[in-house]
């Protein structure tokens, strides 16, 4: 909350672009990316089409912006991972921040499961694929047999699955996502004993 006219006009222009991206994941979730218009996401925001051109000037723009707010996250936590030793300690911590970066990317995840041959033609499919394979990269030793790799892209699906498929399953949402992580974190952490020792 700056003490500066400028700080409180960019705080708030913060939080139009925020909106814009929520308000046109909810429209995209609902009734698909092809069928939605910029009129449209504006018309639900109640704001003009100049005010939503002012921060976007098209569906991409806004979709490309979600995928840039997720990367983010996922960047730092490849590189944190990076830096720190190889040890099954570093890996569960991993997957722990991992699993708390998706339960707040959870309806951009929706929409790409929902979405996958829009989220293939645009580039940020390619990326979100490479960062995957990075994140797995930190999760196997380098001479990891073939079934440790599964067990570690395993973890990492799990946990994206987890996120569609246990929505229609009962129980608290914490529970789910907590159920989720021990799974991954035994498979990750099979696969961390099953490496031969170089």
């Amino acid at each position: 909350m700056g003490g500066t006219m400028d700080g409180t006009k960019r705080q708030r222009r913060g939080d139009t672009r925020q909106r814009i991206q929520d308000v046109a994941l909810e429209l995209f979730s609902e009734q698909g990316y092809e069928k939605t218009s910029l009129r449209e996401i504006a018309e639900r925001l109640d704001v003009t089409k100049a005010a939503l051109y002012y921060h976007f000037k098209t569906k991409e723009d806004i979709l490309i912006s979600l995928f840039q707010d997720l990367s983010r996250p996922m960047d730092e936590l490849i590189e944190w991972g990076r830096q720190q030793p190889r040890t099954l300690e570093t890996k569960h911590e991993i997957l722990h921040r991992y699993s708390d970066a998706l339960a707040e990317a959870a309806p951009l995840f929706r929409f790409m499961q929902e979405n996958q041959a829009t989220v293939r033609e645009l580039r940020t499919g390619e990326d979100f694929k490479d960062r995957m394979m990075r994140m797995i990269d930190l999760l196997k030793e380098p001479d990891a047999d073939l079934k440790d790799q599964v067990r570690c892209i395993s973890a990492l699906f799990s946990m994206h699955a987890g996120m569609f498929v246990l929505r229609d399953v009962e129980g608290d949402p914490e529970d789910k996502r907590k159920a989720v992580l021990e799974v991954a974190i035994d498979l990750v952490t099979q696969a961390h004993g099953g490496a031969t020792p170089p």
